[in-house]
């Protein structure tokens, strides 16, 4: 069962592997967005994780809630709603339960997906954050090893699509050959859910 504690530290770990790749999300936002996915995320996860230590919410729906509501409030662009979003949604999926199993998480992450996918507008094959959730949250009920790998692979891709949802989309057929940020900082949830598993 997972509790609060783990859903705190899923975050922190989330936070420092953001941080790690913050770079390499703003080069690869660089040839079809803003340049700024890896440096807007970085303040995101930071907001985050130093909220979680000065709060401690004693659910881990509640610890998802917060941490979704941080990232709407200080993150630019797309991404803070997105993110919000899905985190948000996932934590009030999980409802007050004060622990929950793989399970629960694995149902209320697809409710969390789902919200993402109606504020967006996106679906698979669109290159967006979408196409590594979406088979991750399948491979959820499997294992968080499972799901981390369906993640990172539907990540990578998103290289050879065309982007026919946000600011990549304005590119056409220029948009081909790069891998979508929003996808790639996706992924790294699900690493940092394994790595924190793991501990």
């Amino acid at each position: 069962m997972l509790d609060a504690d783990f859903f705190r530290r899923w975050m922190t770990a989330a936070t420092a592997l953001v941080d790690r790749e913050a770079e390499r999300l703003t080069a690869l936002d660089s040839p079809i967005g803003d340049a700024d996915h890896g440096s807007n995320l970085q303040r995101g996860f930071r907001a985050v994780a130093a909220t979680l230590d000065k709060e401690a919410p004693d659910t881990p729906g509640a610890v998802l809630v917060l941490a979704g509501r941080q990232l709407i409030s200080t993150v630019g662009g797309a991404s803070g709603p997105l993110y919000g979003t899905l985190l948000r949604r996932t934590g009030k999926a999980l409802g007050d339960f004060a622990e929950v199993s793989a399970e629960q998480l694995a149902e209320a992450f697809r409710a969390g997906v789902d919200a993402v996918r109606t504020l967006g507008g996106a679906a698979p094959g669109d290159k967006t954050m979408v196409d590594a959730l979406v088979p991750a949250v399948d491979a959820l009920g499997d294992s968080f090893t499972a799901a981390r790998t369906a993640a990172v692979e539907g990540a990578e891709a998103t290289t050879p699509m065309q982007a026919r949802k946000g600011r990549a989309s304005y590119l056409g057929e220029r948009s081909i050959g790069h891998q979508d940020p929003g996808a790639t900082s996706a992924a790294l949830l699900f690493v940092a859910l394994e790595e924190t598993a793991g501990e």
